[in-house]
């Protein structure tokens, strides 16, 4: 393939080349976007493809075997991903998720975390290095991972009985070899572990009260079940409101069966709202994007695979960074990372979305030809 030819995978979703301000500071660590909203976490998907083929993500009849996945070539090296990753960290982001697809997938990882674990923020402290993952590597690969220099690790898991969660992984998949992944990240010291069950009216959410004994009962506070209101990201998974199941009704099931309380953020701009359980034995999250929209103290960018950013989850534009890191001024100089930090401090100061505050408003389809970026491509 010639240097000039862009595959098609490439031109899914549109992408601006970012501008390059004349006047290129050094990052003051302290930008805002418009509604005042820091950037503080940067989501770095390494992969857009994916072992499962989960109905609310990559459902198998769109994501089939003809599907035309990015080429190795277009995606970010992990030497152009770790200097981004420092260019992020000096505009104040202090933690870095590594997403996918699924980012177990990507062949020597480690390699990328070991980097990752290098940088600092501007005060000096090590950033906050987690994965997001479907487990099914994991029981092979969480040593290796902690050993690298990884903190911590979410795993996604949507039932624990069987059958439903092959039906939902839609490969087959045994939910055995996802438990033994999470006691083998246990193990590493990779705790506490976040454990993400989307929940699917009708599909899977009479698994909420099973899920949450299973983990109390096993893990206590070495993993914290965190519950997920069926979104409606991209334009392949079929979503329907009728679906979903609000995180309210999630809260007074578990409530009525264990007994619950309040407890308070532990960061600015969390997405869970978090609960203990009153007898002590560990705590639950609720995600609740559909129906408690969390957009105003959103301080997230997501950085897809082959270096668009996209400043929201259910966006359809993204910034085309990679035009920097691969290409070069008009004066014919590589851009350097003083221009690329200033591009992306001016992408941030004009940040306005705010999606799921302005949902039951806008129509499914604009009519404008542009989809909303698929989960796989950025991850959750």
């Amino acid at each position: 393939m010639g240097d000039n030819v862009i595959p098609l995978a490439d031109l899914r979703y549109r992408a601006e080349v970012p501008e390059v301000p004349a006047d290129a500071t050094s990052p003051s660590g302290l930008i805002s976007d418009r509604l005042g909203r820091p950037l503080r976490d940067l989501r770095i998907s390494v992969t857009d493809r994916c072992n499962f083929r989960c109905s609310y993500c990559m459902p198998k009849e769109v994501f089939d075997k003809g599907y035309a996945f990015l080429p190795q070539p277009s995606l970010l090296s992990f030497e152009e991903i770790t200097r981004v990753a420092r260019l992020f960290a000096a505009h104040g982001v202090h933690k870095l998720r590594l997403t996918g697809g699924e980012p177990l997938l990507r062949k020597n990882i480690e390699r990328l975390v070991a980097q990752l674990a290098q940088l600092r923020t501007p005060q000096g402290d090590p950033l906050d290095l987690t994965l997001t993952t479907n487990g099914s590597l994991l029981a092979r690969k969480a040593q290796a991972l902690a050993d690298a220099g990884l903190r911590r690790v979410t795993v996604s898991l949507d039932a624990l009985d069987d059958t439903i969660f092959q039906r939902m992984n839609d490969v087959g998949f045994p939910v055995g070899e996802v438990l033994a992944g999470i006691e083998a990240a246990r193990r590493a010291g990779l705790a506490p572990i976040k454990v993400n069950m989307v929940v699917k009216k009708g599909t899977n959410d009479h698994e909420i009260v099973p899920m949450a004994r299973h983990f109390r009962e096993h893990y206590g506070a070495d993993v914290v079940l965190r519950f997920i209101e069926y979104m409606d990201v991209g334009a392949s998974n079929g979503w329907r409101m009728d679906e979903v199941l609000p995180s309210a009704q999630v809260r007074r099931r578990l409530d009525e069966a264990f007994g619950l309380e309040p407890l308070d953020p532990t960061v600015e701009g969390e997405t869970a709202e978090r609960w203990r359980y009153r007898d002590g034995r560990g705590e639950i999250g609720l995600i609740s994007s559909v129906t408690q929209a969390f957009c105003r103290d959103c301080n997230r960018a997501r950085l897809s695979t082959e270096g668009k950013l996209f400043l929201c989850l259910f966006a359809s534009r993204g910034h085309d960074l990679r035009a920097l890191l691969r290409g070069r001024s008009p004066t014919g100089e590589a851009w350097t990372d003083e221009q690329i930090a200033a591009a992306i401090g001016l992408i941030w100061s004009r940040r306005d979305d705010r999606y799921s505050e302005l949902r039951s408003g806008m129509q499914a389809d604009t009519g404008s030809g542009e989809r909303r970026v698929e989960m796989h491509y950025i991850g959750g």
